[in-house]
């Protein structure tokens, strides 16, 4: 009998990603697109919710910042990834990929659409390595998940519904624990396959004023949560408090970097 059912490893997938304000200017999701492109073997969508599609590559769909209902204090933050989760969303189908922009791409990138088929994944945050007797946390960091699209409409609703109490309870500056709520059943991503730049490359005071990041073995996205950011780290950080510094890590540079031959990239 023959089998019916779609090649789901060849199924076309959806990269999506913010971009609000004037921290991160357009080289930053062109370079997250050029990055995807040399990382992933699959054909896909890369879509952008932005307030100013200027400079960005002409591969890249542009879409304006979800619609979510936010009061002022709340509308331009990260609760808006929340919206993402939208049915009808930009005509999507099948797996979606959320990618901040302030992060690396190290390796391919295949398996966190083939890790857990159907589930949602999510980045479990990483322990503060100083707290070395607490606790793991239960919650996730937001700069990389997965979702099936049009099945988690509940998420925007459940968020409505309850919206003065959740945003009271969990304000602007936690929307990645409520975003983890929010989720209901989910999984985490292979501890090794996401890392944070400041957790796991930076070596800990005071090496870090003499030993420059590394790259983590197995790495296949680095995530630059806060400050340094990517061309930041490259250069080194130099100024601040002694335990944030960092030597240079050049090495940085060879991953968020254009596309060789591209005319789609915007200058820094």
């Amino acid at each position: 009998m023959q089998d019916d059912q779609p090649n789901l490893a060849n199924a076309p997938v959806n990269i999506l990603t913010l971009k609000w304000g004037d921290r991160y200017g357009p080289v930053y999701v062109n370079r997250l697109y050029h990055a995807v492109a040399r990382h992933l073997n699959r054909p896909f969508r890369f879509l952008c919710f932005t307030d100013d599609p200027q400079g960005l590559g002409s591969k890249i769909e542009t879409y304006p910042l979800p619609e979510l209902d936010l009061p002022e204090s709340h509308a331009r933050t990260t609760w808006l990834k929340l919206g993402l989760f939208r049915d009808g969303l930009a005509g999507l189908q099948g797996q979606c990929l959320f990618l901040d922009l302030d992060l690396l791409i190290v390796a391919n990138i295949d398996g966190f659409f083939e890790y857990r088929p159907g589930q949602r994944c999510i980045i479990r945050n990483w322990k503060m390595r100083h707290l070395v007797f607490k606790r793991r946390t239960q919650v996730g960091n937001s700069s990389v998940f997965r979702w099936q699209a049009n099945t988690t409409q509940f998420v925007i609703d459940d968020l409505l519904r309850e919206k003065g109490r959740i945003l009271t309870q969990y304000g602007t500056r936690a929307p990645q624990r409520y975003l983890t709520v929010g989720i209901r059943d989910h999984c985490w991503w292979p501890e090794k396959w996401v890392r944070s730049f400041k957790r796991h490359s930076t070596p800990l005071f005071p090496l870090n004023l003499l030993v420059a990041p590394r790259l983590p073995d197995e790495t296949r996205i680095l995530v630059f949560h806060g400050r340094p950011d990517p061309d930041e780290a490259s250069k080194g950080v130099t100024q601040g408090r002694l335990h944030r510094r960092t030597r240079p890590a050049p090495w940085v540079a060879d991953h968020w970097r254009d596309r060789p031959g591209t005319e789609e990239e915007s200058a820094p």
